[in-house]
């Protein structure tokens, strides 16, 4: 874990994901707990629901999410948004 918060800490996840224009500034997603909920929940495979990953992200983020503003992050945006973190990861 220490390893990926090392690669991505969290004021890079933010600006980026403002960069990319997969979120506002100032939204109330917070941007390092969402990626660290879909990361983590993967690795764990517990529970690879949404439901599962929201409850993940409520977890650990200062504000929780409905589900249907959690729904309303998970856009194309924020797929291309994961799949760039992992190109940076790679290279």
């Amino acid at each position: 874990m220490r390893r990926l918060t090392t690669l991505f800490p969290s004021e890079f996840l933010e600006e980026h994901a403002e960069e990319l224009g997969v979120v506002e500034r100032n939204r109330k997603a917070q941007m390092p707990a969402l990626v660290w909920s879909f990361v983590f929940g993967f690795a764990a495979g517990e529970s690879r629901t949404l439901a599962g990953f929201r409850r993940s992200y409520n977890a650990t983020a200062d504000e929780t999410l409905s589900p249907g503003g959690f729904h309303q992050r998970l856009t194309p945006a924020f797929a291309e948004y994961l799949r760039d973190l992992v190109e940076h990861g790679i290279d």
